[in-house]
């Protein structure tokens, strides 16, 4: 997108302009999602890759999940990634 603009060819005396305009692509999975099974007590990482940077919401069901102690959310570039620590039955 930051290379939309109007462009122009100059040759001595004379010049041509064109307006380019660029369409975003929207982010896809490039790697998604994986099922984890893990014991209770510890801690999982979930992790997905896009195919460009873009931010992402991390929900479990319906419900939008805020960084806690327990939820720890990063994102570098065109990965995201959830720690959930201190896992309880009722995290599944």
């Amino acid at each position: 997108e930051s290379d939309a603009g109007d462009y122009t060819c100059v040759c001595g005396d004379v010049q041509s302009t064109a307006s380019l305009t660029v369409h975003a692509l929207p982010a896809l999975f490039k790697e998604e999602l994986k099922n984890e099974e893990v014991q209770e007590g510890t801690s999982v990482s979930l992790h997905c890759e896009l195919t460009k940077a873009a931010p992402v919401q991390w929900k479990i069901g319906s419900k939008v999940l805020k960084a806690s102690d327990k939820f720890q959310m990063r994102q570098s570039g065109t990965t995201a990634e959830l720690v959930i620590h201190d896992l309880e039955v009722e995290d599944a």
